[in-house]
């Protein structure tokens, strides 16, 4: 199971790590927002990679577990948001014989939720990932988009026992 996520959403008060509010501790003061307007608003894609046997209808319903990780580091899905979500199996191949019946393989129903799980995971940690690894860059209009700034996020979650 694998995730990759453009993450360009949010309100940074509900960021949150393992549960630690990290958004509120580090505050606009310590890292400015690239806008004169902290937003609430933007986009997030999700795409899911699994080689697990699904169909169609099953790689639908893992896509729609993505936003269960992105709910868990604090997204919400504002009105203005532009999300989207994509999986896909690579496990069923086509043969050349295209004349023939082909069979295709597929994961028993009441064995997705494992499934379920990974992809919850898989997209927090792409998030998490995508945030921490972050460097600080400027854009169109010649705004800064600041990194979080990873000492000040060591001491957060210590002072939350984490």
């Amino acid at each position: 199971m694998g995730a990759l996520v453009q993450s360009n959403y949010g309100a940074r008060e509900l960021f949150r790590v393992d549960g630690v509010p990290v958004g509120r501790e580090i505050g606009f003061d310590n890292v400015p927002s690239s806008r004169a307007l902290p937003s609430v608003e933007g986009s997030i894609i999700v795409i899911i990679a699994t080689d697990a046997p699904l169909l169609p209808d099953q790689c639908k319903r893992l896509a729609q577990r993505a936003t269960m990780g992105i709910a868990r580091v604090g997204g919400v899905a504002t009105n203005g948001s532009g999300d989207l979500f994509l999986a896909f199996s690579t496990a069923n191949h086509y043969p050349n014989e295209l004349e023939k019946i082909q069979g295709v393989n597929m994961m028993p129903q009441h064995h997705l939720n494992e499934l379920f799980v990974a992809t919850i995971e898989a997209v927090e940690e792409s998030i998490l990932n995508s945030i921490t690894m972050a460097t600080t860059m400027r854009g169109q209009k010649g705004r800064i988009a600041h990194e979080l700034p990873l000492d000040e996020l060591k001491t957060v979650m210590k002072k939350y026992g984490r």
